[in-house]
């Protein structure tokens, strides 16, 4: 079996780092070693203690930049590349003047595969390596996006939408289509190579309660299986959902009710849950989906990550770019945002936090934390090398960086897709090949 050794300074997080200095939450390495054998870690440390083992490897030399496990992005739509910057709309009005009319091409299964080449283009180039994404209603876009996940050797999350109503007949199925596809979709896919299946039903407005009973009999059917959908984004989508389920006690009651929530469910936005809506998640081991530059990008409002993370009975919490609605596909650029909606709340996330957050954070509420986010010896080769002196702007505030800290809150701040030298999916280079 080919190896190849991996030379860099390597960091990878222990726990969710709790301040700025918490350096018992993390590993780092200043001269590192990855060793990769058949798209697995076999062997991680100090290079001179590695590079014994890794005589007959191919070497690939990173020095002086950063090697971390690939990032991971919990919430985005493959189908809304041509949506992204789309001007001056919130939430429901963007959906029907932008979204759906860009989502109703995809049952051209030509054009789907298109965008699912352009989408996973820019996930290697910004260094994400795993994402839990949303196709549309039709099933050939999501054949497109998983066959094409499966020929990089992705590991990614992916599902169908589910919607019977409130959205144009070219975007409508119906209860029983819906669970049919679904079906036939999770047995084309789920489990080959390195892609997971994710029931997902787009939320409760587009969904009749006849294609909500299908969500739950699928899950009941899939126990397994992650579910998504969008919660508690803006109050026009609370008021409306609540006004077509009348009976239900919230927003998030209305998932509750069809029994979807669970260590598996991700729960788009959660903006502005009620501390009811908040433990039903708590207790379900729901996890909230942070998305600050869709968030702000539509006004729809402000994510209170301590808030959540604090409470007596706090929530599992992932961080995603929720492109289209998202203005970046960088997870880098996510977490800047993220750190000045968090700075709204008067509190401070720190930069280890956030690079924990974007690699086993996010691995460890997609249930995936055995397999990728970490760096250790068994999990998958994800990995992701970071230049924190990739522009001029960026090398000169380097020259005052003292700290492991600063230098990723440098890559935070300022850095991009030129600040990613390269991406590795399953131990292969995949940047350079796009």
């Amino acid at each position: 079996m080919a190896k190849t050794l991996i030379r860099a300074r390597l960091l990878t997080f222990l726990a969710e780092p709790l301040a700025f200095d918490d350096h018992a939450s993390y590993r780092y390495e200043e001269d590192g070693a990855v060793l990769v054998e058949g798209g697995v870690i076999s062997a991680c440390g100090d290079y001179t203690a590695i590079a014994p083992a890794a005589a007959d490897a191919d070497v690939i030399d990173h020095r002086p930049h950063l090697l971390l496990p690939g990032f991971i992005d919990a919430h985005a739509h493959f189908p809304q590349m041509q949506v992204i910057a789309s001007y001056g709309a919130e939430l429901l009005d963007w959906l029907n003047t932008y979204t759906f009319p860009t989502e109703s091409e995809f049952g051209d299964a030509g054009h789907a595969a298109r965008i699912a080449r352009f989408f996973l283009d820019e996930m290697v180039r910004h260094g994400t390596t795993t994402a839990a994404i949303y196709c549309t209603v039709h099933p050939q876009s999501a054949d497109a996006f998983f066959a094409e996940a499966q020929r990089r050797g992705m590991c990614m999350i992916a599902g169908k939408v589910m919607m019977d109503r409130n959205a144009p007949a070219a975007l409508t199925d119906t209860p029983q289509s819906s669970y049919d596809d679904t079906n036939a979709l999770i047995a084309k896919w789920h489990g080959t190579g390195r892609l997971h299946y994710a029931i997902t039903p787009r939320f409760a407005i587009t969904s009749s309660p006849e294609q909500m009973e299908m969500v739950q009999a699928l899950v009941a059917d899939h126990p397994d299986l992650h579910l998504q959908t969008h919660l508690s984004e803006n109050h026009a989508e609370i008021a409306l959902a609540c006004e077509f389920y009348p009976q239900a006690k919230d927003y998030t009651g209305i998932y509750e009710h069809y029994g979807l929530l669970g260590p598996k469910s991700l729960f788009g936005h959660c903006i502005h849950l009620s501390d009811r809506e908040a433990d039903a998640l708590s207790e379900s081991g729901s996890v909230a989906v942070f998305c600050p530059t869709s968030n702000l990008f539509l006004g729809s409002g402000l994510f209170d990550y301590f808030r959540y993370r604090r409470r007596e009975k706090p929530l599992r919490i992932a961080a995603a770019t929720d492109t289209g609605g998202g203005t970046s596909y960088s997870m880098l650029r996510t977490m800047d945002e993220g750190y000045k909606v968090v700075a709204f709340h008067g509190e401070k996330l720190n930069p280890l936090a956030s690079f924990w957050q974007i690699t086993r954070g996010n691995a460890e509420a997609l249930s995936l934390g055995h397999r990728i986010g970490t760096l250790e010896p068994g999990t998958d080769a994800d990995l992701v090398v970071l230049d924190a002196r990739a522009t001029p702007a960026m090398r000169l505030r380097m020259e005052r960086a003292e700290t492991l800290a600063e230098e990723l809150f440098v890559l935070q701040t300022l850095g991009d897709d030129r600040a990613v030298v390269e991406t590795y999916v399953a131990g292969r280079a995949a940047k350079g090949q796009i």
